[in-house]
């Protein structure tokens, strides 16, 4: 009987032991306080959607600039790479030739206008001695003939010699537009052919900066969905109206230049199955080279009313986004949503929030959907205005 005795007690105690183990976890898991996370209300306010493509700058001017008439260069009167203005003298041709031509044709303007007053006297005279029968009728239209064979000779004489002049003023090469010219092709001494020959030498090309053009192509899907918000009446086209655009340059994070939408081809191209547009860009501190990428965006709708919140609230579920919502008992759920663009370093939620809702944006690592937690308002407010930021 004692040793059945000393073995109860022993299984009593035992089990008491075994209980208390399980207990404590039991009482700790109770004392463990819900894990905090911060919230917040989806912001509100008016945005507008752009598109983005990748564009390459070009000039909205661009001369190769050569020689209306050949001969030996005798000075170049630009530094490489210089800006230029319009008549701004480039290059010098030797033009003595030319003087020499001119005089030529000055010359024989001379004498085509004294064989015409000659010719005139003698008409004249002619047509007095008519008048008494002293000459026939067959001398005076000889002389006015050859009066008007005088006046064709002395406008012939005075072609020339326009020719021969403007021949003299090509000899001077002058800038046909604003811009930056590029480096000299032809050096001193060399000899150049003019536009007579039908291959003139090419001079040196110049580029107009300010403003400048930028084009970009459009994909057929985004050109689908701008016509139908045209037709709606959501959205003007580009075609009529000279819709805002913005610029960001290689190694940008933001649009530094502003412009408006210009010109919208008249068909897609059917190797790419895309559009081209073209946007005009200000550029007066000639920052802008044509030749340069830079990512456009293009207005894409008119401004409306959006919910936005932080890019880090985001979190994917499969093939869907969500966000973490604590609900009014702390409680956590997931909410699918439909993402729009960023704006202003905030996403766009199209669809599955609502204005009151209390997103998690920090600490979606430690909400789990059923489980409460310790909301705490965003810092940015104070918790005013229900958490915004």
């Amino acid at each position: 009987m004692l040793r059945f005795g000393a073995l109860g007690a022993a299984v009593v105690l035992l089990g008491c032991a075994l209980a208390g183990c399980e207990q404590k976890p039991s009482a700790a898991a109770a004392a463990t306080p819900p894990p905090s996370v911060t919230v917040a209300q989806p912001v509100q306010r008016t945005v507008t959607d752009w598109d983005e493509f990748t564009g390459r700058f070009e000039a909205v001017e661009e001369v190769q600039v050569r020689p209306r008439v050949g001969g030996y260069v005798t000075s170049v009167q630009f530094k490489d790479g210089d800006m230029v203005h319009a008549g701004d003298l480039l290059y010098v041709i030797d033009s003595r030739p030319f003087e020499a031509v001119a005089a030529q044709a000055d010359g024989q303007l001379a004498d085509a206008r004294a064989k015409a007053e000659l010719a005139k006297r003698e008409l004249d005279r002619g047509l007095v001695l008519n008048q008494t029968q002293a000459v026939s009728d067959q001398i005076v239209d000889q002389r006015r003939q050859a009066l008007q064979a005088a006046h064709a000779a002395e406008i012939q004489a005075e072609g020339a010699l326009k020719a021969a002049q403007l021949n003299v003023e090509f000899t001077h090469v002058l800038a046909p537009i604003t811009g930056r010219v590029s480096r000299h092709l032809v050096s001193v001494g060399n000899l150049v052919q003019g536009s007579d020959t039908g291959a003139s030498t090419l001079l040196t090309t110049i580029v107009s900066l300010d403003p400048i053009y930028i084009y970009f192509d459009m994909d057929e899907a985004t050109y689908l969905k701008n016509n139908k918000l045209w037709f709606e009446g959501k959205r003007p086209s580009s075609r009529d109206t000279p819709n805002p655009v913005q610029v960001a340059l290689t190694g940008e994070t933001k649009p530094s230049h502003e412009g408006h939408m210009d010109f919208v081809d008249n068909r897609l191209d059917v190797s790419t199955g895309t559009l081209r547009g073209r946007a005009i860009i200000p550029n007066h501190d000639l920052s802008v080279l044509p030749g340069q990428f830079g990512r456009v965006r293009l207005i894409g709708s008119s401004p409306y009313q959006a919910l936005l919140i932080p890019d880090t609230a985001i979190a994917t579920d499969q093939s869907r986004k969500i966000v973490f919502v604590v609900k009014d008992d702390d409680t956590v759920d997931a909410k699918p949503v439909e993402l729009g663009p960023l704006d202003a370093g905030l996403r766009v939620i199209r669809d599955g929030l609502k204005p009151e809702d209390r997103v998690i944006v920090d600490g979606i690592q430690r909400a789990r959907v059923g489980a409460k937690v310790s909301p705490h308002a965003a810092a940015s407010d104070g918790g005013k205005n229900g958490g915004k930021t």
